[in-house]
């Protein structure tokens, strides 16, 4: 295992100081080698946890969003030991991000798995909504059906609204999980509201400003990061044609199709799609209108070229995974549609892990 964690360390040690144009690396290694050695483990210097960290940004085959990698803030919490410090860390990421609505590319590492001891947040999401199974069908996000289920087993109580907030739920070296709001004040969320359809705003839809994926695992050089929340910024489509859209979430094409006056009783009319222009349109409209970052889906594909170019310069191929690069609306008017990648997984990365509470489960 040793030699194995060695031999990760040696590859990304040296792909960072070459990139970074540092000239010390042998000497690196060694303190490296040593520390295996001695502890089976070894620590990352905080260039290299900022420089890994941007780097799996790099790497991630299904981000559309990779032109922005190297401005990624990095947040060192390695440090922190209590379900408190952590909770008050999560809380000063959101804040930081979100940052009145310009949005902040950002990630917060805490301490590495170790030895089986291990931080992680059951959140998704660091903001996300409920989802309530009722009498009268779902209440909420389908999404969230059985991690709200958890929240409640907990000792949480949500409204039983359509956008409840969700805890944050951490747990610590498998100890009993600790749960804690979110300050309402820190949470920005976007009223959805169309520039030509009065009637939309009256649906009372809205979206949270910042996707903060906190479920997934870090690996940098054989170290495994598994509690390090990251976000960029929402691309329209995740919100307008998934999220709000899918008929597995909130299923809303029927409800915007009537309000429009739309015939849904045959596919032939096209409802479906007319219905999720309008929506995505809604989405841009209310996000830019109150000054909160996103990007439509035309746009981004235009950055992710500009990013492929930038690879290509640097001698490196842009790998990926088109079916997740091509936007959900109108694929073929990217180029994106008619381009090939290859799906190669480069380390570092960010990979799925186990579900905590399933893993862990608090009954």
């Amino acid at each position: 295992m040793s030699k194995e964690l060695y031999q990760e360390a040696e590859q990304f040690i040296r792909q960072c100081y070459e990139e970074l144009g540092k000239t010390d690396v042998e000497h690196r290694l060694a303190e490296i080698h040593q520390s295996i050695q001695d502890r089976g483990t070894y620590d990352h210097t905080f260039e290299e946890l900022e420089y890994g960290a941007k780097i799996a940004w790099r790497n991630s085959n299904r981000c559309i969003g990779r032109l922005f990698w190297n401005s990624l803030k990095v947040f060192d919490h390695r440090e922190l030991e209590s379900e408190q410090e952590i909770r008050d860390a999560l809380v000063d990421h959101i804040d930081y991000a979100t940052n009145n609505g310009r949005i902040r590319s950002t990630i917060s590492i805490f301490r590495p798995k170790l030895s089986g001891k291990e931080i992680r947040l059951w959140n998704h999401q660091l903001l996300r909504y409920a989802g309530y199974e009722t009498d009268q069908g779902v209440i909420g996000d389908p999404a969230s059906l059985a991690f709200t289920k958890k929240c409640q087993d907990l000792g949480w109580k949500g409204t039983e609204g359509s956008f409840d907030i969700l805890p944050l739920v951490i747990q610590i070296d498998g100890k009993e999980p600790q749960w804690f709001d979110i300050p309402e004040e820190k949470i920005l969320e976007v009223p959805l509201r169309h520039p030509e359809y009065d009637w939309f705003e009256d649906l009372g839809l809205k979206w949270y400003a910042v996707p903060i994926i906190s479920d997934m695992e870090l690996e940098i050089g054989g170290i495994h990061y598994t509690a390090a929340p990251f976000n960029g910024w929402y691309m329209e489509t995740e919100i307008g044609a998934r999220n709000l859209a899918d008929e597995f979430r909130y299923n809303l094409l029927p409800v915007v199709a009537e309000a429009m006056g739309l015939n849904t009783k045959r596919n032939s009319t096209l409802w479906k799609d007319r219905a999720l222009i309008e929506l995505n349109q809604a989405v841009i409209y209310s996000y830019k209108t109150d000054k909160v970052n996103i990007v439509d889906h035309h746009s981004a594909a235009q950055q992710f070229q500009l990013f492929e170019n930038k690879e290509r310069k640097c001698g490196r191929e842009a790998t990926g995974d088109w079916t997740w690069l091509i936007p959900p609306i109108s694929p073929a008017s990217t180029h994106i549609f008619h381009s090939t990648y290859e799906d190669r997984v480069d380390t570092p990365n960010y990979f799925y892990q186990e579900k905590a509470y399933e893993k862990n489960p608090s009954d």
